[in-house]
């Protein structure tokens, strides 16, 4: 079973009374529908609806762990104590640095020894579900604190075969919209809930069908260029590539150009590379051969 840790993460604690009512009332994620055993992604987003701020949050105890880039983490902090005013909930930075990743039949089997054990101080230590890869078929748990030594490069690779971005590599924060990253599908982005930061942008995309930025693996014959190669078709731009391993990537493009490009029998270059652009199969999305929004 790979275990990868992933030192660049950082966690944070959210409790209290009202950490529940906080929470839902700020970022994307449905916490109500959090199971007790997955970890979902979210994002406190700019009134514009960009993604300020992502994440992977899931129930600890009566309260929430977050869990961010290290680098994101204190500034999402003080934005959180910024909303807080007089809420009856307390934020705290954890001590335990990074976060392990593992995945395969050994963690299949594990966790549902966990699940058929089902108390909390088991999960806690067991650590709990990804539900990105779970919408791929895949059982991969993350569990806090260093319990593996395996490459890094693992992860990225299961990453990017699974269509799995992460802010930094694949988009820069307050660029991309909450669409542009496919957590409409994931998990990670609510319509029923009711009102939040952005709330009103990402629903106006959503019902109008305006999202055109969409995540794809990309492949090609020989290893890709670099993280922010640009990709285009007949000389125009479509989009830019994110994480690269070999020559396998993902990149956020235009589908509403890259499809016309495909239809057309157009070759798709990153940089001076041919590429193939492939939608995960887990969002159901398709290339839209016109100006349309690709459909589920």
């Amino acid at each position: 079973m790979p275990a990868v840790f992933l030192k660049d993460r950082s966690l944070l604690f959210v409790s209290g009374a009202e950490a529940q009512s906080f929470l839902q009332n700020l970022i994307t994620t449905d916490i109500a529908a959090i199971e007790a055993d997955e970890a979902r992604p979210g994002a406190l987003l700019t009134p514009q609806g960009k993604i300020l701020f992502d994440f992977m949050i899931w129930r600890h105890g009566e309260g929430y762990t977050i869990e961010t880039d290290a680098g994101q983490r204190d500034g999402l902090l003080k934005r959180l104590t910024m909303y807080k005013l007089r809420a009856a909930v307390a934020l705290a930075p954890s001590t335990e640095e990074g976060v392990t990743v593992s995945w395969g039949e050994d963690a299949e089997g594990a966790w549902g020894s966990q699940s058929a054990r089902g108390s909390q101080g088991a999960r806690d230590s067991q650590g709990v579900r990804d539900s990105r890869f779970d919408k791929a078929g895949v059982t991969l748990i993350r569990r806090p604190g260093k319990h593996g030594d395996g490459a890094e490069a693992l992860y990225d690779a299961l990453r990017i075969s699974h269509g799995v971005v992460t802010s930094g590599s694949d988009f820069a924060l307050q660029d991309a919209f909450p669409h542009d990253v496919l957590m409409d599908f994931n998990g990670g982005l609510s319509f029923r809930k009711g009102c939040y930061v952005g709330q009103e942008v990402v629903s106006r995309m959503q019902h109008r069908g305006t999202a055109r930025r969409r995540v794809v693996t990309v492949s090609a014959t020989t290893d890709l260029p670099g993280t922010g190669t640009e990709i285009t078709a007949a000389g125009k731009p479509v989009g830019t590539l994110g994480s690269v391993e070999g020559g396998n990537g993902l990149a956020i493009v235009r589908i509403d150009r890259a499809g016309a490009a495909m239809a057309a029998g157009t070759p798709l270059l990153a940089g001076d590379t041919p590429v193939s652009l492939v939608l995960p199969a887990w969002s159901g999305l398709l290339f839209p051969t016109s100006g349309d929004e690709a459909s589920a």
